[in-house]
């Protein structure tokens, strides 16, 4: 591992993304630290990821919002003949782990998490620009339970049409798998189909996913089990919350982050609360503690023990 990079010191690699590295590094004239993602070009395709870093660029340098990762500088490397063969993107340290990696516990946590993520993303909507991506591992929260969104290389104006498929296969759209105009919506259902492994552990089917088993194979609502389904501890109203996100309709979804985030307020007032939760931006609930559960029944709001997360599989690029 290079001991600098740029005029950064290295402490540490931090991950791998698709053909970038991630370290973590420190500018020695101030001693603050950032995350610094680099790209080398090594075949003559590798340029759509360059490509990809400076939407990227271009988009987060405009974030200000407690829960979106906020980039600072874009630096691309060019040979003699003006051939592009690195690129490197200063990023803000976000200490935490993916979701992927450290699910919440329970099913309150889980609210709450969501409630931060659907706040970040309306406030990517309200500055002209969709995530197209958002899956656990693009999701970051530390011990203390801040999140951020990170990850928006394939993060574009809303009503984008796309020249290929991207997404993440467990995750992805069925306006994106068809190449047809993104919009909130398409956030919408990644954030539905990631909320609907973290309660359940397991991945909704999707149009990708579906068209992969064969011509005869067909994605339907109805059919897909519902997280209350798989988890008794989830309430019929969150589940259904869930199962609207996800619909292959998009008429069926939650028009926005806003409507999204309004019915995640009324899964968080439903449950019981085990402590005093601060929300930035939500007012506290008051909700009055109910009753015990009987004896031998498991704790409120826990996931069951058996659900096994799945790996992450590549994003489409």
């Amino acid at each position: 591992m290079a001991e600098k990079l740029l005029n950064y010191e290295v402490i540490r690699r931090l991950g791998e993304g698709a053909a970038s590295v991630i370290y973590a590094v420190r500018d020695p004239e101030t001693g603050r630290t950032y995350a610094l993602k680099h790209v080398e070009r090594r075949k003559p395709k590798d340029i759509r990821f360059i490509e990809q870093m400076e939407s990227e660029f271009e988009i987060s340098r405009q974030f200000t919002h407690r829960n979106l990762r906020k980039t600072y500088e874009l630096k691309i490397n060019r040979s003699l003949l003006l051939k592009v063969t690195e690129a490197f993107l200063l990023m803000e340290m976000v200490e935490g782990k993916p979701l992927d990696v450290r699910p919440p516990a329970k099913v309150f946590d889980t609210i709450i998490t969501f409630m931060h993520v659907a706040m970040g993303l309306r406030a990517m909507h309200q500055l002209g620009y969709v995530h197209c991506d958002i899956k656990p591992n693009n999701i970051l929260m530390d011990d203390a339970g801040n999140v951020r969104v990170i990850d928006f290389g394939q993060s574009c104006k809303i009503g984008t049409t796309k020249a290929r498929i991207q997404g993440t296969p467990d995750y992805i759209a069925p306006e994106q798998v068809n190449k047809q105009p993104v919009t909130v919506q398409t956030d919408v259902y990644n954030l539905g189909a990631t909320l609907y492994w973290a309660l359940t552990g397991i991945n909704s089917p999707t149009l990708y996913t579906t068209n992969r088993q064969g011509a005869n194979s067909f994605l339907l609502d109805s059919a897909i089990q519902t997280p209350a389904d798989l988890n008794p501890l989830v309430s019929p109203a969150f589940s259904k919350l869930v199962i609207d996100c996800i619909s292959t309709r998009r008429e069926k979804r939650p028009a926005d982050m806003d409507a999204v985030l309004s019915r995640l307020e009324l899964a968080r007032h439903a449950m019981q609360k085990p402590s005093p939760a601060a929300v930035p931006g939500a007012e506290d609930s008051g909700i009055v503690e109910s009753p015990a559960p009987p004896p031998g029944a498991p704790p409120r709001g826990e996931s069951p023990p058996s659900a096994a997360r799945t790996s992450m599989p590549e994003p489409l690029s």
